[in-house]
C-alpha cells in the first residue's frame, strides 16, 4: 500500500510540472500572437503559471479539510519568495537599511525567535 501511494504521488508531482510548463508555454506563445511584450508576459503569464501549482496544492488542501496546509503553503511561499528575492538583490547589491526599518526588523526578529 505504501508502494502505491509513492507511485501515485510521485506520478502526480510529475504531471503538475508537466501540466505548469504547458500552461506556461501555451499562454506566451498565444501572448506573442497577440503581440503582447515580452516583460507583460513575464510578469503576468509566467507568473500565474508558477503559482498554478501552489494554488492546486492551497485548493487539494481546503476541499479536504486541511485548512491549516493551505494556508501555510500560502504563508510559507510568500516568505520564501520575498526573502530569496531580497538575498539575490542583497548579493548583487547593498541594500540599504535606515534606522526606521531597523526597528521592524527588530521586532520581527524577536516575534520569530518566540514562535520558534
Amino acid at each position: 500500500m505504501v508502494l502505491l501511494d509513492a507511485v501515485i504521488l510521485i506520478v502526480g508531482f510529475i504531471a503538475l510540472i508537466k501540466g505548469a510548463d504547458i500552461f506556461v508555454d501555451g499562454s506566451s506563445a498565444l501572448a506573442k500572437n497577440f503581440k503582447v511584450p515580452g516583460v507583460i508576459i513575464g510578469l503576468t503569464i509566467v507568473a500565474l503559471g508558477t503559482s498554478a501549482p501552489e494554488l492546486a496544492v492551497s485548493t487539494s488542501a481546503a476541499l479536504q479539510g486541511s485548512n491549516e496546509i493551505a494556508l501555510s503553503n500560502v504563508i510559507g511561499s510568500n516568505i520564501f519568495n520575498l526573502l530569496s528575492v531580497l538575498g539575490v538583490c542583497a548579493l548583487i547589491h547593498n541594500v540599504p537599511v535606515d534606522d526606521a526599518n531597523m526597528i521592524i526588523i527588530y521586532i520581527a526578529d524577536v516575534v520569530f525567535a518566540a514562535v520558534r
